[in-house]
Order: C-alpha cells, then sequence, then structure tokens
C-alpha cells in the first residue's frame, strides 16, 4: 500500500496490483448515518444519490453512458460511518473513472427538479425495505437494542425526514461534512500510484479544510422484546446483545466466536438448529462494529411453532459457549476458516480498495495481512471464553420478533434468565 497526503488534506491511497485486468477507484468520505441530527435522518444517503442526476458537464444519462461505454460499473453507498463513490474499469479507462468521478463530486448542480424526482425513488427504497422481512428485521433489532441513538436508525431515513428535504440542507451539509481532511481516494488494480496522485491532485484541488470535532454519546443499551406483527409465512428473528468496537483489542477472539457460533454450514447454530432438528432454514450469527461500539447476535428464520423452542437452543448455545467455549478441534478449523474467507475476499480490485480505505478510516494505518494472520493464529480458547462472557454472559438483551405471531405467547421470558 503506498499513501500521499495532498496539500489540501485529501489523503490518496493505492494497491498496485499488475497481474489484475481491472481497477476500482472510490472516493470515500467519512460521513455516514451517524453523523446527522434527528431531523436530518436520511440526509447522507439521499446526497449520494444526488451526486448522479447531473453536474455542469453531464446530464445523469451522460454520467452512466459514460461509464457503461467501457464496460464498467459506477456507483455508491452510504454506511453508517463513511459514504464511497466508486468505479470499476479496466486499467486503461483509469483516467475516465477518475473524471466521471470528478466531476459528480466536485460538479454536481443539486437541480431543484432531480432533487423532487430523486424523493420519490427514496421513499419507495424505504417502503421496500419492508418486502425484506430477513433484512427489515435487523433495522428492528438495533433500534430496540439502542433506541433512539443515530447509529441504530435506518440508513435511509423515514418518510417523514425525507419528505422535508430542500436543496440547501443538502448544501449545508456538503459545506459542514464534506471537507477535505474526511475525503479518502482509494483504488486499487493495475495502476501507478504517481500517475493516480497526480490526476486525483488536478480533480480535487481545492483549500485545505478542517472538521469540527464531532462528538457523539454512546449508545444506551434497552433490554426489551419488541414484536413487529406482519403476515408471513415465517417469523423472523434477531437475538443478541451489545458488541465491540472496530479497534477493541480482543477483536479477532470475538470473530472467532462469531464464527464458530453461526458463521457457516459447519458452526454450531446452523448444525443443531437446521441439520440436527430441521427448525430452521437460515440461520446465522452477526457483528456489526463501529468506531467505539457494536452489538452481536443470531438471525433465524423459523416457523411459529418451534420459535419457543428455538430460542431456547440459542441461549443454551450461548451459555455453553462462554462455559466451554471451544473443542481444539473447532477452535483450529474456525481460526483456519477466518483466515481462507479474508484470502479469498481479497481477489478482486474493488474489495482491496475498500479495504484501503476502511483500514485508513478506522486504524490510519494501512494494517497488513500477515498481522490480521498473527492475531488470528494467537487466540486460544480461554479468549474465546473470555469473549462470550463478555458478550454473552448475561444472556440476550433483546429479541426482535417479526411476523404473524397469533397464538404465540410472547413475554420478556424470551430473554431466558
Amino acid at each position: 500500500m503506498r499513501a500521499t497526503r495532498l496539500a489540501n488534506g485529501v489523503r490518496v491511497l493505492s494497491e498496485e496490483l499488475p497481474d489484475l485486468a481491472s481497477v476500482t477507484v472510490g472516493i470515500w468520505v467519512e460521513n455516514g448515518s451517524r453523523y446527522e441530527r434527528d431531523d436530518q435522518a436520511g440526509l447522507s444517503h439521499y446526497l449520494e444519490h444526488l451526486f448522479f442526476k447531473g453536474t455542469e458537464r453531464r446530464s445523469a444519462a451522460e454520467i452512466a453512458e459514460a461509464v457503461d461505454s467501457v464496460g464498467g460499473v459506477i456507483n455508491a453507498f452510504t454506511g453508517r460511518e463513511y459514504t464511497c463513490y466508486y468505479a470499476k474499469v479496466l486499467a486503461e479507462h483509469l483516467s475516465l473513472a477518475l473524471d466521471v468521478l470528478g466531476d459528480i463530486f466536485t460538479r454536481s448542480r443539486f437541480a431543484e427538479e432531480e432533487i423532487d424526482r430523486e424523493r420519490s425513488v427514496i421513499l419507495q427504497e424505504i417502503s421496500q425495505v419492508e418486502d425484506n422481512p430477513d433484512e427489515w428485521v435487523h433495522d428492528l433489532f438495533a433500534q430496540a437494542l439502542w433506541p433512539g441513538h443515530p447509529l441504530a436508525r435506518p440508513i435511509p431515513g423515514t418518510a417523514e425526514t425525507v419528505g422535508r428535504f430542500h436543496r440547501a440542507d443538502f448544501l449545508a451539509f456538503l459545506q459542514e461534512r464534506y471537507r477535505a481532511d474526511r475525503v479518502i481516494v482509494a483504488a486499487a488494480g493495475k495502476l501507478s500510484h504517481e500517475t493516480l496522485v497526480d490526476t486525483v491532485a488536478a480533480i480535487l484541488a481545492g483549500p485545505a479544510t478542517t472538521t469540527p470535532a464531532c462528538s457523539i454519546a454512546a449508545p444506551i443499551v434497552a433490554r426489551a422484546v419488541t414484536v413487529h406483527e406482519k403476515e408471513l409465512e415465517q417469523l423472523h428473528v434477531c437475538i443478541g446483545t451489545p458488541g465491540i468496537g472496530v479497534l477493541d483489542p480482543e477483536r479477532y477472539s470475538a470473530r472467532v466466536l462469531e464464527l464458530a457460533l453461526g458463521g457457516g454450514m459447519s458452526s454450531r447454530l446452523f448444525q443443531e438448529i437446521r441439520e440436527k432438528r430441521g427448525h430452521a432454514y437460515t440461520i446465522y450469527s452477526f457483528l456489526n462494529s463501529y468506531s467505539e461500539v457494536g452489538y452481536f447476535g443470531v438471525y433465524v428464520g423459523t416457523s411459529a411453532d418451534k420459535l419457543h423452542e428455538v430460542l431456547d437452543l440459542v441461549r443454551a448455545e450461548f451459555r455453553r459457549i462462554a462455559s466451554d467455549g471451544l473443542t481444539p478441534h473447532e477452535l483450529e478449523r474456525t481460526k483456519n476458516q477466518m483466515k481462507g474467507n479474508m484470502l479469498l475476499g481479497l481477489e478482486t480490485s474493488d474489495s482491496r480498495m475498500t479495504r484501503l480505505a476502511r483500514n485508513e478510516i478506522y486504524h490510519h494505518r494501512d494494517v497488513p495481512l500477515a498481522e490480521i494472520a498473527a492475531g488470528i493464529d494467537a487466540v486460544r480458547n480461554e479468549d474465546v471464553i473470555g469473549m462470550a462472557q463478555r458478550l454473552l454472559g448475561a444472556g440476550p438483551q433483546a429479541v426482535t420478533i417479526l411476523g404473524d405471531l397469533r397464538g404465540v405467547r410472547i413475554d420478556d421470558g424470551v430473554l431466558g434468565a
């Protein structure tokens, strides 16, 4: 990895991979939904959409055509702590990709008619979430665990907030959050770092800016059972607890715990609940980590008549792993699975580009793969037990159930003792 900081504070990161045919470049901004006030909920995501709706040089159709015409991909995504605008193209078209990305990032018009038109699209996107209950239940779980906190809000916002935004809101938010010292350009693939730096310096030239400190209180955890009635064939359930932040020194132990518990077909919960009993088609564990906090949980889709048995099995596995940890074979297999997943996940230029940017955002440095592998290898069974006791020792703190619960008794007992 190579890194250069431009005079105005923009950071340029690259990983040269000469054997690849492609290159992926992204403009990242250290801004996401957690930095929005309650009345701004969804503003970052809405803004991401608007960057593609026309610039001083190109119409929305011309933005898409420019990259489509060379077989590339241009897109963007908004997270809770960052936003990324990226393009993936053949290496010979990198200059085109940078020109288009730079155009939308610095010359977007944010025309009122486009804002109004896109509002309808985003409102449909918000409504569409409810058509995917296995995804929607995760939003509902986060809101139950961290009520009222920005990290728990749905990234697209709500129909109420999205319905109020106007051009002045977006321009003010850009001025406040899209500052040079929060911008990272990351690229991976067949490229030259020096050429990349020169091109970015010309495209993103501008005055140096410094972002004011932004202090956000940690979320207050609620112990709660929440039920959302909806006519569905299955119940969609999340059961979990507070987790850890990205930089937690015990993060490798947490990932081993997550993977062993419900991270694949060989995991405990998959084997016990799906393979041995046939009580679910989909069951997995998840660990969502942010700068300083996170949450850990299990998702399962099951039938109403199996709900209580499945929850009992999940809670029992929480207790068992917090008491005994993993067998030597499980521990070794899980660590090898982690390292294999990591390497297989880095076979494309877009995944390499994302790794560069996330390392800069959270670690402020490159984190070598060898360092990560060593961290995984160093995890002992007592570390897994310690992490399980830390996260699961008090039992689940929140259970969220989405579906048709007619005839099913639900009370605080589903959290367990």
